[in-house]
């Protein structure tokens, strides 16, 4: 399986993000943007889950230093709900089930709605 995934919002037909880390394992998740000082607009990345849960995909801002874009995706790929986090605070959890947490530089946000569609796609080569 690939590392990095390209974010694809399907009903404008554009490119999001160009570069997400995928992140499927228990240290990658953890880690997250934890302990890093800044965030670049090309800097993201996906926390993945085995199904839709709203538990398995609250996420902490314990050591982040700076607002993050976060948004969840269920497994049919629709937006469920989307937040800028601050940093600090102890937990965010969606507000509907989600399989998929994507993190990003907050100005992105504008660009997505709860209901729109994203589609990971693989990194081009």
């Amino acid at each position: 399986m690939r590392t990095y995934r390209q974010l694809w919002h399907v009903e404008n037909g554009r490119l999001l993000l160009k570069r997400l880390k995928w992140c499927d394992s228990f240290g990658s998740k953890l880690r997250g943007f934890t302990f890093r000082r800044s965030l670049s607009l090309d800097d993201g990345l996906v926390l993945v889950e085995k199904s839709d849960n709203r538990f398995n995909t609250a996420i902490h801002m314990l050591f982040v230093f700076f607002d993050l874009g976060v948004i969840w995706i269920n497994e049919a790929g629709e937006v469920v709900d989307a937040v800028v986090a601050k940093p600090w605070r102890p937990s965010y959890v969606p507000q509907a089930p989600a399989r998929y947490v994507i993190e990003l530089h907050p100005s992105l946000l504008g660009q997505v709605q709860v209901g729109d569609h994203l589609q990971f796609l693989d990194e081009e080569v």
